[in-house]
């Protein structure tokens, strides 16, 4: 079975984003592309969320806003843009818990949960994650986005790799009990 993991990087107090979606204080290092370009080479099916899609087109170089990122399938799971595949991009609006389950099923390399909390909690609750990896900053942003919203129950979480950064970041990596 293919193994789902729900990553990104966030404040110390638990923002992905400025309230304006903006990024700008994330603090880029060697350590973290190292473990990001290890992390993608076992990746093959990237799951985003409307919102972090729309932020990472407008990021995107204009050569790669009509093409996902290399050969990933990519699924936007969105309740606002009208399902179908566009400019390689696959946009659902049904149930994420019943496709991730499905999808772990198909043959495969693993699949990325690149989205905010709003995404990510429906994914927790039907237990289709099975990690959890966050780069955390030395950063207190106050306000913002947050990673995660309210649960209809708690996750547990078994701690699998804990790696300081130069820089003063912090890799944390769980395994999600079931």
């Amino acid at each position: 079975m293919r193994k789902v993991t729900f990553g990104c990087a966030n404040s110390l107090d638990n923002y992905i984003a400025r309230e304006d979606g903006s990024f700008d204080w994330i603090m880029h290092c060697e350590e973290a592309n190292q473990i990001m370009k290890d992390f993608w080479s076992r990746i093959d099916t990237m799951i985003m969320g409307r919102k972090t899609w729309e932020v990472a087109q407008q990021y995107a170089p204009k050569s790669k806003k009509k093409l996902p990122h290399g050969d990933l399938k990519t699924y936007v799971f969105s309740r606002t843009l009208k399902p179908g595949t566009h400019d390689g991009f696959t946009f659902l609006d049904s149930d994420p818990g019943e496709f991730v389950g499905e999808l772990k099923q198909r043959q495969g390399k693993d699949i990325v949960i690149m989205s905010g909390g709003s995404l990510a909690r429906p994914l927790l609750e039907a237990e289709v994650i099975d990690e959890v990896g966050f780069n955390i900053h030395p950063i207190i942003l106050g306000s913002g986005v947050p990673l995660f919203y309210k649960m209809d129950r708690q996750i547990d979480l078994e701690r699998i790799d804990v790696q300081p950064f130069e820089n003063g970041c912090v890799y944390v990596l769980y395994r999600v009990k079931k």
